[in-house]
C-alpha cells in the first residue's frame, strides 16, 4: 500500500487491506470519517462541500484505481476500496441529516447493492474497465440506495 500515494487512497488508506469483507470495511471507513468529519468541523463539512469532495474524489479515484489496479495486476482488486467511500459519501451527504439508525439501513442497502449487482450495475460492472469502471458501479449502487430511500419517504 505504501509503495506508491494512489494505493494508499485507492485502498482506503489501509480499510481496504481487511483480509474479509474488505468492501463492507470501506464503507465502514467511509461512514466514520464521514461522522468525524462532519461533526468535528460542521463548518468545512458542509453538504456542499461535501459535494465538491466526493466529485472530485471521484475523479482522483479514476486515476487511483486505474493505477493501483495495474500495480496489482487486478483491474478491480478486492483491496481497492475508493470506490465505495465516494458512493456511500455520496449516500450520506443526501440523506443527512438522519438518525444513525437510518445511516444503518443506508449502510445495509448499499452494501447490498454493491454485492448484489443487480442490472445495470452488474452489467457495468463487466464490461466498463479501468479505473473509471471501479468507481462507476458503486455509484450506480449508491443511486439505487438513494432511489430505496426515496420511495421509502414516498410511502
Amino acid at each position: 500500500m505504501l509503495s506508491h500515494p494512489a494505493h494508499v487512497i485507492a485502498q482506503g488508506f489501509g480499510s481496504g487491506l481487511s483480509p474479509i469483507m474488505p468492501g463492507t470495511f470501506g464503507t465502514l471507513f467511509a461512514w466514520l470519517s464521514f461522522l468525524v468529519l462532519s461533526v468535528r468541523w460542521p463548518h468545512y463539512f458542509t453538504q456542499l462541500n461535501w459535494l465538491v469532495i466526493i466529485a472530485a474524489g471521484f475523479i482522483v479515484g479514476i486515476w487511483t484505481c486505474q493505477r493501483t489496479g495495474r500495480d496489482l495486476g487486478v483491474a478491480d482488486h478486492g483491496s481497492m476500496v475508493w470506490d465505495e467511500i465516494i458512493a456511500f459519501w455520496l449516500v450520506l451527504v443526501v440523506i443527512t441529516p438522519a438518525p444513525l439508525w437510518t445511516q444503518f439501513w443506508a449502510f445495509i442497502v448499499f452494501r447490498f447493492f454493491d454485492m448484489v449487482k443487480p442490472p445495470p450495475i452488474g452489467y457495468f460492472d463487466r464490461h466498463m474497465k479501468g479505473g473509471l469502471g471501479v468507481m462507476w458501479d458503486d455509484i450506480l449502487a449508491a443511486f439505487y440506495t438513494l432511489l430505496v430511500f426515496a420511495l421509502w419517504r414516498v410511502y
